[in-house]
């Protein structure tokens, strides 16, 4: 069966091939017409809609307070991660941006590894990684940190250590509870009583 004259993708036979050209005025009208269609569709569009160039960020609960989990912290854990344990925010120096601090440790499938807590501030740079300004507690004084609060400019938290190498590092002997206090540009640290202390 031949298709009907003129819709197959040839000229039919006997008919003037100079016919079925296109002409320069379709073209032109046919791109008048897609103009006039994206302009309506351009102009068509819900009430709220609004241009943007990026992608809009979302607000952070911190407050645009450094991210603890991007520094890079002074510790050595090998190949194992550092956890984030605990974080909090707090304007310690009245700039109108605030600082966090981190509670963080090497991760550990077994045992207590011993806490650092740190001070971090923005990143000196767009894109960079918040900077350590400040060790509050140093790993290396081997004490785990507990109880961890922000409140004002006050840090607090319970250490826990250990009265010697013999005792498993699961289960802590020792314990104080601490607190740093922002003054005069710095953190001073204030230890509270022991328990069952005068």
């Amino acid at each position: 069966m031949q298709p009907l004259a003129g819709t197959g993708p040839f000229p039919a036979p006997g008919t003037d091939p100079s016919h079925a050209r296109t002409r320069p005025v379709h073209w032109i009208a046919t791109a008048a017409a897609l103009a006039l269609v994206v302009a309506g569709a351009a102009l068509v569009q819900p009430a709220d809609a609004t241009a943007t160039t990026s992608a809009p960020h979302p607000p952070t609960s911190d407050g645009g307070a450094p991210d603890a989990h991007a520094a890079q912290y002074p510790l050595d854990c090998g190949r194992a991660a550092v956890d984030v344990v605990q974080k909090g925010t707090a304007d310690f120096d009245g700039d109108g941006r605030p600082e966090t601090v981190a509670v963080v440790r090497c991760h550990a499938q077994a045992g207590t590894p011993p806490s650092g807590v740190y001070l971090l501030t923005p990143p000196a740079a767009e894109g960079g990684r918040p900077k350590v300004a400040a060790t509050l507690l140093d790993p290396a004084q081997r004490m785990s940190a507990t109880d961890f609060h922000v409140s004002g400019t006050t840090v607090s938290a319970t250490l826990l250590g250990y009265s010697s190498n013999d005792v498993p590092r699961c289960c802590p002997d020792k314990q104080r509870a601490v607190k740093w206090q922002w003054k005069d540009g710095k953190f001073a640290l204030t230890a509270l009583p022991a328990p069952g202390s005068v």
